[in-house]
C-alpha cells in the first residue's frame, strides 16, 4: 500500500513508520574523500561512490514510498564497491520507486546540471549529511567534491545524481513530519525541472536508475 497521495503533480507523504527517518539519515553517512588528489584514482572513487548513493538512496526512497523497510538490511550499508548480487539487490530496491516519485529525483537533477551553482549546492549538502558529527570532516569534503565537480565536468551528472536522490529522501521526511504535525497533506518540495541533458557524459548506471531512456 503506497504511503503517499498525488495531488496534481504533487507527491504528499503520509506519517512515516517508526524507524525510517532514522533510517534516511544513516543513509547518507558516506565516505566521501577528505582529501584532494588530481589524480584519476580519487575521481574514480567519487564516482562509484556517487553511484552507491544514488542507488542506496533511491532503494531508500522505495520504501518510504511504500512506508515499511525490509528487516535484513546488514548487507546494505557495506561501503564496498557495489558490484555482484548486492548491486542488482539494490538496484532492483531502485527500481520499485513509483512514477510520480522517481519524477521528482529527476526534477532536482536535472535542476542542478542547469545552474551554475550546482557544484556549491551539491557538495556541501552531501558532505554535511555524510558527517553530520564532525565539522572538519564535512568541510574536508565539501572542498573535495565541489572542486571535483569544477574541475571535472564529467563528474557532474554523477555527483548530481547522489544529491537528489539523498535530497529528496531528507524533503520526503520533512513533508511527513509536517503532515503528522497538522493532519494536512504536504507535497515534498522539489527544484524546478530541467532538460534532460544529451547522453554524453550521462552514465549508463545514471539511465537505468533515472529511468532516462
Amino acid at each position: 500500500m503506497a504511503a503517499f497521495e498525488v495531488h496534481g503533480h504533487r507527491v504528499c507523504p503520509l506519517p512515516l513508520a517508526h524507524g525510517l527517518p532514522a533510517l534516511v539519515e544513516r543513509s547518507q553517512h558516506a565516505p566521501w574523500p577528505t582529501w584532494l588528489d588530481p589524480g584519476p584514482r580519487m575521481l574514480r572513487d567519487v564516482l562509484d561512490l556517487c553511484r552507491m548513493q544514488t542507488a542506496r538512496g533511491l532503494a531508500v526512497l522505495s520504501w518510504l514510498a511504500e512506508g515499511a523497510r525490509p528487516d535484513d538490511l546488514d548487507w546494505f550499508w557495506s561501503a564496498r564497491r557495489l558490484t555482484g548480487p548486492r548491486q542488482e539487490r539494490m538496484y532492483g530496491a531502485a527500481a520499485a520507486v513509483p512514477d510520480p516519485v522517481i519524477a521528482l529525483v529527476t526534477a532536482d537533477w536535472t535542476w542542478a546540471l542547469g545552474t551554475r551553482h550546482g557544484g556549491r549546492v551539491t557538495a556541501p549538502y552531501l558532505a554535511g549529511a555524510a558527517y553530520p558529527a564532525d565539522g572538519h570532516q564535512a568541510a574536508q569534503a565539501t572542498i573535495t567534491l565541489y572542486q571535483t565537480y569544477d574541475r571535472h565536468p564529467e563528474s557532474r551528472p554523477a555527483i548530481a545524481a547522489a544529491w537528489s536522490a539523498a535530497r529528496v529522501c531528507a524533503d520526503w521526511c520533512k513533508a511527513a513530519e509536517l503532515h503528522a504535525a497538522y493532519g494536512s497533506p504536504t507535497p515534498v518540495f522539489t527544484y524546478p525541472r530541467g532538460a534532460i541533458p544529451p547522453p554524453m557524459g550521462v552514465r549508463p548506471w545514471i539511465e537505468r536508475l533515472f529511468r532516462l531512456r
